[in-house]
């Protein structure tokens, strides 16, 4: 089960904040390694690694149209009602993050704007493995095409028989996603940075992924590709005091942990009692669990930290910075107004992790390992750049023309002030 500490004092708090250490040295050379091999060998780099890394031998890296159509047919009409259904509520929330057009006059004959631009070519990762995340195609694909994305490609792993996940497919489609292919991995990454025989360079990758794919991310910004975040194994933190339920409390910490042996999960909570109490239904879910060996790995990376009160336990949140923060406590609403790191934040007892997961509407594509300190989720804007405009009259540019030339001679700027001089001698 999860590691006991009661009542830590702060100074000890950094060093339980910590996540797994995940021997960074190994995976960046691997993933160099990986990048420069698909650089220097495109499609058929890819084709080797599906072999060696996957197990599948590929005729086609494209997903064509009768596998589309045909995935279509396969998926349950109730699964199919059930992603309408989410990606109707992710279309609202993300619809309503449009940003009017303000013209702003800061002085006469001077008006400023700010106006959002689609990215134009834009690469969605979605992981297969042993959890085939159809659910983040709706979170990345829906704002995409909200935003005016003009080409969203979708790299994603294929099974052992060489065919995608009929959901993921589905999803794909029912998203607008313009082309989907068979890659996985750190190389799938490449693919979308470089570009080879078959598919096209992107400008933006989005996407969360195991540790080789998160540093593969990182690694490609070197070259010019930009990326949604740094998004690696999956956390949660969920803050209980004495009016929580174990049950719904256990629940949520194995939400998380059965992603994968890397994730963690942190319990703060105010009382003994319901620290114990939550061990003791971690240990009855879990028995009920299909994933149960990997979700018994994620928790022994796991705490549970009995703290004085509330207040020490946001503060120690704050700290930790988790990608999924969870309040169940009786003051949970006020707490949410003290939050200042964190991904998204689900208040209250029948706030499960699992509601923003799929389909409250809220992005579930997260920063984890303590970039939600300095990152936001995946939102509206992470699809759009947004270009500031000016237009002076001749009596703006008198308005400001002295203190531009000013500021400019005084750095040293000729040129700069030129630019202004020769406009109100004309």
């Amino acid at each position: 089960m999860m590691q006991q500490i009661n009542y830590p004092h702060v100074t000890d708090w950094p060093a339980l904040a910590q996540r797994p250490q995940q021997g960074n040295a190994d995976v960046e050379d691997s993933v160099s390694k990986i990048l420069k091999k698909v650089r220097a060998k495109g499609d058929k780099s890819l084709y080797k690694m599906a072999l060696n890394y996957d197990g599948v031998q590929l005729d086609e890296l494209a997903v064509s149209p009768r596998e589309i159509e045909t995935a279509k047919q396969s998926v349950p009409e109730e699964l199919k009602a059930a992603i309408r259904q989410a990606a109707t509520h992710i279309e609202i929330f993300h619809n309503a993050q449009r940003e009017q057009v303000n013209v702003i006059e800061t002085a006469p004959g001077i008006r400023c704007w700010r106006q959002a631009v689609a990215i134009e070519k834009v690469g969605l990762y979605i992981p297969g493995g042993s959890a085939p995340l159809f659910s983040t195609v709706l979170m990345l694909a829906i704002p995409a095409r909200i935003a005016g994305c003009s080409e969203i490609i979708l790299c994603t792993p294929a099974g052992k028989d060489g065919s995608v996940h009929p959901a993921i497919l589905y999803a794909a489609d029912l998203c607008g996603c313009t082309r989907i292919f068979k890659t996985g991995g750190a190389q799938a990454i490449a693919a979308m940075a470089y570009g080879t025989e078959s598919i096209p360079p992107v400008q933006k990758i989005f996407g969360p992924g195991n540790r080789y794919v998160t540093e593969a991310k990182q690694q490609i910004q070197k070259d010019g590709v930009a990326i949604d975040m740094p998004a690696g194994p999956s956390e949660v933190l969920v803050i209980a005091d004495q009016t929580a339920n174990p049950a719904f409390v256990a629940a949520d910490l194995l939400s998380q942990a059965e992603h994968g042996p890397d994730s963690q999960v942190i319990l703060l909570s105010t009382d003994e009692n319901m620290a114990a109490a939550v061990q003791q239904e971690l240990a009855l879910q879990l028995e009920q669990l299909p994933r149960m060996e990997i979700t018994a790995l994620a928790l022994q990376n796991s705490r549970s930290i009995v703290l004085t009160d509330t207040q020490e336990a946001i503060a120690f949140s704050n700290l930790y910075a988790p990608e999924h923060l969870i309040l169940q406590t009786s003051d949970a609403e006020m707490l949410a107004q003290q939050v200042r790191s964190a991904g998204s934040v689900f208040i209250g007892h029948y706030s499960p992790e699992s509601a923003g997961d799929y389909a409250s509407g809220t992005n579930h594509t997260l920063p984890t390992n303590g970039y939600a300190a300095m990152y936001s989720g995946v939102s509206l804007d992470s699809f759009v750049k947004k270009i500031s405009f000016q237009q002076l009259t001749r009596e703006g540019l008198n308005w400001i023309g002295h203190t531009v030339q000013t500021m400019a001679a005084a750095e040293g700027l000729d040129a700069h002030k030129n630019a202004v001089a020769i406009r109100l001698k004309n």
